[in-house]
């Protein structure tokens, strides 16, 4: 790991962090949350949102695709995503869900301010952003899909979004 020049916990703590945020809004599967925690550590995002019946760690089945990054990202917990989205905007966070809506724009059209503060809303796995969080939002993000499907697993989903985000801040 020395090779690699991988960050201690408390050296990633410690770090200036790229001003994401990721609010997790009822998903459901644990594998997911840990996927999204280790995506996060690895672009050294702010934070992660925990919203409405989200799973907290410490739990083994997020530690199992989290592999540490629980201890690393900062995180918090909301009881409804609505609630998580009102603090954001007090802060002044650009807020977008990343869902497939009339008015959605494509990922690759999104042009970010390097300073600028985000959230990104993903919805759960099957009913996705919550409908009263969506009036609420800046934006509505869809990654261009080309196949047959036309959704992707939120962990992946999550993955492509942050990196392209992120991709504009470094």
């Amino acid at each position: 790991m020395d090779e690699l020049g991988r960050k201690s916990v408390e050296e990633f703590r410690q770090s200036d962090k790229i001003p994401i945020i990721v609010v997790l809004d009822n998903i459901r599967s644990m594998h997911n949350v840990g996927s999204v925690f280790r995506t996060a550590d690895a672009f050294l995002i702010e934070a992660i949102y925990l919203c409405g019946y989200t799973p907290q760690p410490p739990h083994r089945d997020i530690n199992k695709t989290a592999l540490g990054a629980t201890d690393s990202v900062n995180w918090s917990y909301f009881p409804t995503t609505l609630e998580a989205v009102e603090a954001l905007r007090t802060k002044a966070y650009g807020i977008y869900a990343v869902e497939q809506v009339t008015d959605s724009f494509l990922l690759n059209r999104l042009s970010t301010d390097p300073d600028e503060k985000i959230a990104l809303v993903f919805g759960n796995e099957v009913t996705g952003v919550d409908a009263e969080v969506l009036p609420l939002c800046n934006g509505c993000i869809e990654i261009p899909q080309f196949g047959m499907k036309h959704s992707l697993n939120v962990s992946i989903a999550a993955g492509i979004v942050l990196w392209e985000l992120v991709r504009q801040k470094i």
